[in-house]
């Protein structure tokens, strides 16, 4: 039932004939773990758009954007949220260059549509999100070979490869 509700954001249910219960949970980022790395593949698997954040528990900045990129998630209850620690998941994160923090990752399917260090803006953020999650797949699957840099965003940080090289 708890698994239910954090997919779906809230459930309605009906108690006899005439009383109705509704609990709503706010979604929020989810932290990586060897635990849930199954639910980030199923949600890449399903073709969801995911934002992760890759961070280190020792950032300060990476700290105070913790609850603004939850509030993201709040916000867009269609897209998934994965919160990284590079530290924490290195042998998951691998070579994946994170020059500076935060640094957004944003993929749906196969297709890395962004990666790079953003500011802490949970606006900046917000917007980055929408032009991307306004793509088609065709325009998506065009960009990721549109550059070197966006064919090393494929090869290099596709969230389903690293799943596949740690077994998941």
């Amino acid at each position: 039932m708890l698994l239910a509700l954090e997919q779906l954001g809230s459930l309605s249910l009906t108690i006899g004939t005439h009383a109705n219960l509704t609990l709503t949970m706010q979604q929020s980022a989810i932290t990586l773990d060897s635990q849930n790395m199954a639910q980030l593949a199923q949600w890449l698997d399903e073709d969801s758009w995911v934002i992760a954040c890759l961070c280190a528990a020792w950032c300060d900045t990476c700290r105070a954007y913790r609850s603004s990129f939850d509030k993201l998630a709040a916000e867009h209850p269609d897209k998934r949220f994965v919160w990284i620690d590079i530290e924490d998941q290195a042998d998951f994160i691998g070579d994946i260059d994170v020059e500076n923090f935060p640094t957004l990752l944003i993929q749906r399917g196969e297709n890395v549509a962004f990666f790079g260090t953003v500011l802490p803006d949970a606006k900046l953020a917000d917007r980055l999100i929408q032009a991307q999650a306004e793509k088609s797949d065709a325009e998506l699957r065009s960009e990721a070979s549109s550059s070197p840099e966006r064919a090393e965003w494929q090869r290099d940080c596709n969230l389903r490869s690293r799943l596949h090289e740690a077994g998941i």
